[in-house]
């Protein structure tokens, strides 16, 4: 029998590379990447005792005030449970109101307060500033190419929730370029 903590299998000493069909190049770009774009606020949310799913939460919440409960969890594909708690400690510490939804008494909307708002800005600002620093060379043009290749990334069926955000309909400005 084969011991389950792997001490007994062999170990393989080659990378992984090219040679096996995968794009590493792209692959190992999207993790560091995604590491330097989320330290930043990584430090700020410390500060707080949160981490990134409260700052999912907020900054859905801030995009796009009056957001259902069961709405959030279809963008951020998260259980009800986890949902649960950030967005507990979210309201309690002042960030995020819940209100009963004007239809439905059983429907909740999420808004963000001052705090939340506050929160969610000086989140997104360095974060702002790295995309920025990261596209200065670059021609609308080029923007307009990594916007489709990041959308392209996103499961088709899905890529609807960011046409829905305020500000990402046809035609309409998607920021300073």
């Amino acid at each position: 029998m084969t011991d389950s903590s792997g001490a007994s299998a062999k170990p393989i000493r080659t990378a992984l590379s090219g040679e096996d069909g995968i794009d590493l190049a792209i692959i190992e770009l999207f993790f560091f990447a995604y590491r330097d774009f989320t330290s930043d606020p990584d430090l700020i949310l410390a500060k707080y005792g949160f981490g990134r799913a409260h700052h999912r939460v907020l900054y859905f919440v801030n995009r796009k005030p009056g957001l259902t409960v069961a709405e959030l969890l279809d963008v951020l594909k998260i259980t009800k449970q986890s949902l649960a708690r950030v967005l507990k400690q979210l309201i309690d510490s002042g960030h995020v109101t819940q209100v009963q939804g004007p239809r439905d008494r059983r429907q909740r909307e999420l808004y963000p307060t001052a705090r939340g708002r506050t929160l969610a800005l000086a989140l997104a600002r360095p974060q702002s500033r790295r995309i920025r620093a990261a596209l200065e060379s670059s021609t609308t043009t080029e923007r307009e190419g990594i916007e489709r290749f990041l959308k392209a990334m996103v499961n088709p069926e899905l890529r609807a929730q960011i046409d829905n955000l305020p500000g990402n309909m046809p035609g309409e400005d998607h920021g300073k370029h």
